[in-house]
């Protein structure tokens, strides 16, 4: 086994729920590099690509996160 490979950075599938992994995109956008990171995140399923796959997960567990309680609100009957 190469070296190169047992020294690279941890293979890591992105989770929108872990703050480590959303610090690590946030400093990507702000850097525009991943050079500073300490994992490899991988693609699951062939989503296209990395960045626009990370964007799309965010976007779900937010909007899930923020709106998780609605659905246990009832409406007032109007009499």
């Amino acid at each position: 086994m190469s070296s190169l490979y047992l020294n690279s950075r941890t293979w890591t599938v992105f989770d929108p729920g872990n703050a480590e992994h959303r610090q690590y995109y946030y400093d990507f956008i702000n850097t525009n590099t991943w050079g500073r990171c300490p994992v490899r995140f991988v693609l699951p399923d062939r989503q296209g690509d990395l960045v626009s796959m990370i964007r799309r997960s965010l976007i779900d567990w937010y909007v899930v996160t923020e709106f998780k309680d609605t659905n246990k609100r009832t409406r007032k009957k109007v009499a």
